[in-house]
């Protein structure tokens, strides 16, 4: 199928990113950070880079383009060919004037400096830098066998309308409150030829928050993330920024071996040459300096949902089990994860007084404080329940003291928006209650929590919605209790949350839906054993003991 072509409006009919917008994103890269892009991504001058073609989609001041033209004149001369042989390895816009003008300064001067003459110089100069929106180009100017460059953070309220309503046509992975970065990216990796690499210094939030979702579908349906390196800390600009910036390597071919890293504050330019050294050696035994720590995984993560955050160590074991190991949700066991009931009116629909309706309308709660202690203390917490056990609202008239309840809180339940959108279904709760769920052995986690704190609930009780709970046709729910309660399933949640203020986890279905299990049949008896005791007795020292024999780990990474 044909690319489809960017944008097919003359951007220079759209209104201009304002200056401040344009300042904004230009964050200026050190040349050793530079150095350490180009020679990951294998531009280095002992190839022939005039039949290369090298795309840089925001120039700024030349910070890129200063090495492109040194390792470009160094090909030339090993190669035995003129400079201007270069004229279209190299393709560099920028949307400022002030900022082509000095790119092509200091390419014609980098080139002088090479001995070069200056007229081939300025030649290939004027020719390499162009004033433009990379986002906006015809797709003829995008094909590229590399794309390099730090691409500007610019908000989306700093964009004026129009403008922003062409990146999102031209680019379809910008949705939400995206920053353009991501536009970027997706540009640059429908641009690369085949075996084409991409390597961009940039933010990494992409990699884990929602707007970058249909980024991370795009690299994960047709891409192989090659390296993820991150530089929080890392004195990598001119100047200080606050963006999380990350070495991204990405290549169009299909997933291979893929490298997580992660950095100090110490790591500067001797220390990426011994980074680059490992990387490039192959080398799959994972490496830990002062400076930095690096492993290489068989594979990157296959979900496009989020990808998990944690050490390079810890991330090469989460991988290993990911690739060994079948998800805890899995229809053939009949284990599902799942919310408790939310019912739009707690004040109205939950109630202590056991006499308030009929019996068989008051519907036992769990609720988050029941699982504090880790064992399942009712509180006396009861639904006012408007369902039948086949699913369907009660007819009001069967139950007077029910009617009389409800018809005394009527303005409140009447003005939910579910009410006023099905005002004859008014007194319903916006879940459904699902009967057969109270009487199963179920596992509750609160939703919030500080380590990972599964609760057996033996089939009394119905669950609150800050409450998440696994059930299951196959697994006895003690033995799952303590292989949940370790610090192995601990860390798959740890990877994928959203963490609050305190280092709070948020335990919900979709982190807990992450972890990985056994086979519940291969589990030994012994292992069995010694993880239903470990859950009992609240042991989470004695249950990673026994889930790591079980994941067959002779640890867990830090």
């Amino acid at each position: 199928m044909a690319t489809p072509s960017l944008f097919d409006t003359d951007p220079q009919h759209l209104p201009e990113l304002p200056p401040e917008a344009v300042q904004h994103g230009e964050v200026f890269t050190r040349r050793w950070v530079v150095e350490l892009i180009l020679d990951l991504i294998g531009y280095t001058a002992d190839r022939d880079l005039c039949d290369l073609k090298i795309v840089e989609p925001a120039c700024g001041e030349g910070a890129f383009l200063g090495v492109i033209a040194a390792r470009i004149s160094a090909s030339c001369r090993t190669h035995n060919r003129p400079i201007t042989d270069a004229t279209d390895a190299v393709r560099a816009f920028d949307l400022l004037d002030r900022s082509v003008a000095h790119s092509r300064a200091l390419v014609e001067e980098q080139l002088t400096a090479e001995g070069w003459g200056q007229d081939d110089a300025r030649s290939v100069a004027t020719a390499w830098v162009q004033q433009g929106d990379y986002l906006l180009q015809a797709d003829s100017e995008h094909r590229a066998d590399f794309v390099v460059g730090n691409p500007p953070y610019i908000r989306l309220e700093d964009v004026p309308d129009d403008r922003m309503a062409a990146y999102r046509a031209a680019c379809s992975t910008m949705g939400g409150r995206a920053d353009i970065y991501i536009g970027f990216y997706e540009v640059a990796l429908r641009s690369l030829t085949p075996n084409g690499r991409l390597g961009f210094i940039c933010a990494d939030r992409w990699m884990r928050n929602q707007y970058g979702r249909r980024l991370r579908q795009m690299v994960t349906s047709r891409y192989s993330m090659d390296l993820a390196l991150a530089m929080h800390d890392v004195d990598a600009f001119h100047e200080q920024v606050s963006a999380y910036p990350a070495i991204t390597i990405l290549s169009n071919r299909p997933q291979g071996a893929a490298v997580a890293a992660d950095t100090t504050g110490s790591f500067g330019e001797s220390q990426s040459r011994e980074f680059l050294a490992w990387y490039e050696s192959g080398e799959w035994t994972p490496v830990s300096a002062d400076a930095f720590q690096a492993a290489r995984l068989p594979h990157w993560f296959p979900e496009e949902d989020s990808w998990p955050a944690a050490s390079p160590a810890r991330l090469a074991a989460l991988e290993d089990l990911t690739k060994r190991f079948r998800l805890l949700e899995d229809a053939t066991t009949g284990t599902r994860v799942g919310i408790g009931i939310a019912t739009g009116a707690d004040k109205v629909f939950l109630t202590h007084d056991s006499d308030l309706v009929e019996d068989e309308r008051l519907l036992p709660m769990a609720m988050v404080r029941d699982t504090t202690s880790g064992t399942l203390r009712w509180s006396g917490t009861f639904l006012v329940n408007p369902w039948t056990a086949n699913g369907d609202l009660v007819d009001l008239a069967n139950y007077p003291r029910l009617a009389s309840y409800f018809e005394q809180h009527s303005d409140a339940l009447r003005k939910r928006y579910i009410a006023v959108k099905q005002p004859n279904r008014w007194y319903k709760t916006i879940d459904k209650v699902d009967h057969r769920l109270t009487r199963r052995p179920k596992l509750l986690f609160p939703d919030m929590k500080l380590t990972i704190h599964p609760v057996l609930d033996e089939g009394e009780l119905y669950p609150h919605h800050n409450l998440y709970f696994i059930v299951s046709d196959v697994w006895d729910m003690r033995v799952l209790g303590g292989l949940l309660l370790s610090k192995v399933a601990e860390a798959f949640v740890e990877a994928y949350a959203v963490k609050m203020r305190g280092g709070t986890l948020r335990f919900q279905a979709q982190y807990l839906r992450k972890i990985r299990v056994p086979d519940p049949e291969a589990i030994d008896e012994n292992d069995r054993v010694a993880l239903a005791e470990a859950f009992a007795k609240r042991d989470v020292k004695a249950a990673t003991e026994a889930a790591l024999r079980v994941y067959g780990l002779a640890e867990l990474p830090d």
